[in-house]
């Protein structure tokens, strides 16, 4: 049995920490004991309950300021308390601090990149020092390896990918959980657009607003689930809208498994990405999805089969969007086609064995 610990910038609701979580779950279900560590201060977010529901050991260690010099002794005091036998850090932060913490404990420091991570001059040369203490730098994707390789984000000898996985099972198509989900929403029989993530710049949803709006109607409706910086930008491309009452805006919720069943297709409208967990999570409850061709998405999306690909551009998506607005025949095969790929491709029990594997790796 080993003793791992995830460490997070925070227990806020986005893609690292949801596979994190799941992460940890798959590793718990296997017999190792698994606690995750939060640098953010109290209180925490929402993700911090999750963790707990699921039996995860839930703490944090405040990072204090900016660059904070005794961050690290702190975290390896907790890391010795937990008996760390794998650290595994999730994106920049928990990197430039949780890797020198895992070596001073002598602990496997294993490491895993979501996305771009953009950053100050200074910021990259951090996380580059700090990669070259981790035993393994793990990318999740094959995109996302190639940017790593790029930037030199760690020693090339160091770098693997494990692609996401997901619990198939919450996202199988449920008519019940579809037909709830509806009412709730208040979307009626409208073919809906949906798509769900954190509200900030780099999601780019406003983009999403604007190229729905000539297809909007009572007919044909938007559902946008998630929350963050950016709503304001979000809410006023509404509010422009001929008829803002066709959109609707969740905030955030905890249930996205619920509502992904009232949708009929996914959009994703990103200027940057890895691998974001709703894509697969979409394309499993029978759903073609719509994305911009940005990140890892290129290696999930095959155009025409199980959804289409476009440049970070308005008309192009609104194009798309319109597309299988009008042959909805055509949206359902996609879907059809789509939850056959995430289940051969995106099984969460690969993604724990994978790691799993990893670390036996790093500690040998």
């Amino acid at each position: 049995m080993l003793s791992i610990v995830h460490v997070l910038s925070s227990y806020g609701v986005g893609g690292q920490e949801r596979v994190a979580l799941d992460l940890a779950i798959g590793q718990k279900a296997r017999g190792h004991r698994v606690s995750v560590l939060s640098l953010a201060p109290e209180p925490d977010g929402a993700m911090a309950q999750e963790f707990a529901q699921a039996g995860i050991s839930v703490g944090r260690v405040p990072k204090h300021g900016g660059l904070d010099p005794t961050l690290v002794p702190r975290l390896a005091r907790e890391l010795r308390t937990l008996e760390a036998d794998v650290v595994h850090t999730h994106n920049p932060l928990p990197l430039i601090y949780g890797a020198p913490a895992a070596r001073l404990v002598r602990a496997a420091a294993i490491h895993t990149k979501h996305g771009v991570n953009p950053g100050s001059r200074g910021h990259r040369m951090l996380r580059r020092a700090a990669a070259q203490l981790t035993h393994a730098f793990v990318a999740v994707s094959d995109t996302t390896e190639a940017q790593a390789r790029e930037q030199k984000d760690a020693p090339a000898a160091k770098i693997h990918t494990i692609p996401n996985g997901i619990r198939l099972d919450r996202y199988a198509p449920d008519p019940e959980a579809r037909a709830a989900a509806r009412v709730e929403l208040g979307l009626g029989d409208a073919w809906v657009v949906g798509t769900v993530g954190r509200l900030d710049a780099f999601k780019n949803q406003a983009l999403l607003v604007r190229a729905m709006a000539p297809h909007l109607s009572s007919q044909v409706r938007l559902v946008i689930v998630g929350d963050g910086d950016a709503r304001p930008e979000v809410e006023a491309a509404v509010a422009m809208l001929p008829d803002p009452r066709w959109v609707v805006l969740t905030g955030r919720r905890m249930d996205v498994p619920k509502l992904v069943h009232a949708f009929d297709v996914f959009a994703l409208s990103s200027k940057t990405e890895g691998l974001p967990l709703v894509v697969p999570e979409a394309m499993a409850a029978g759903l073609p999805v719509i994305a911009t061709s940005v990140g890892g998405l290129p290696s999930v999306i095959t155009e025409g089969v199980n959804g289409m690909l476009v440049p970070v551009d308005e008309a192009s998506l609104s194009a798309a969007l319109g597309r299988l607005a009008g042959d909805h025949a055509l949206a359902k095969a996609m879907g059809t086609r789509a939850r056959e790929i995430a289940l051969a491709r995106y099984s969460h029990d690969r993604m724990v064995d994978a790691y799993l594997a990893l670390y036996a790796q790093a500690r040998s």
